[in-house]
């Protein structure tokens, strides 16, 4: 099979993808023997959102968080620093075009992402220190309304629930 024709259902099996709780599909690939305070000091993911789970709601991390565009259509990012500034980024192929094929967001950023065309978008993350449900925060209406009210009509779709 090419690539042109694996689709999302063909990723989910082949890469054992289960639903996240942000939105769309993960496997976590790698998570480091060394650690960092009981941690492992890195760890990664695949990510996949489809055209049926399009949206990774709006949540931020501890740790800063590598992504790598791996395959299908372009993700589209939104992400929010500490100071409320508001940025927009696309993970893709076409680099003319300003698509990015790395992507770092610090941690303690806001983060969602979005597929906007196509059957999938296919990413992966590197964590550093390693990824911890402990550290990740999904994002509720209530506490964006009042953090980043500016920016509250652009968010309000990538907030879950």
């Amino acid at each position: 099979m090419t690539s042109t024709q694996t689709t999302s259902k063909d990723l989910i099996e082949q890469l054992n993808l289960e639903p996240h709780l942000e939105g769309g599909y993960f496997c976590r690939t790698f998570a480091s023997g060394h650690t960092i305070n009981d941690r492992a000091a890195m760890s990664s993911i695949f990510y996949l959102l489809t055209k049926t789970n399009p949206i990774g709601h709006l949540h931020r991390n501890r740790s800063d968080i590598l992504h790598f565009w791996q395959h299908g259509s372009p993700i589209h990012y939104t992400l929010v620093a500490p100071d409320g500034s508001l940025s927009e980024h696309v993970m893709g192929p076409d680099l003319a075009a300003g698509q990015q094929l790395q992507m770092l967001v610090p941690g303690g950023y806001w983060k969602a992402s979005e597929l906007h065309d196509g059957d999938h978008g296919l990413i992966s993350e590197a964590v550093c220190p390693g990824f911890d449900f402990e550290d990740h925060h999904l994002a509720t209406a209530e506490q964006i309304q009042r953090e980043f009210p500016q920016h509250w009509p652009a968010l309000k779709p990538l907030v879950s629930g």
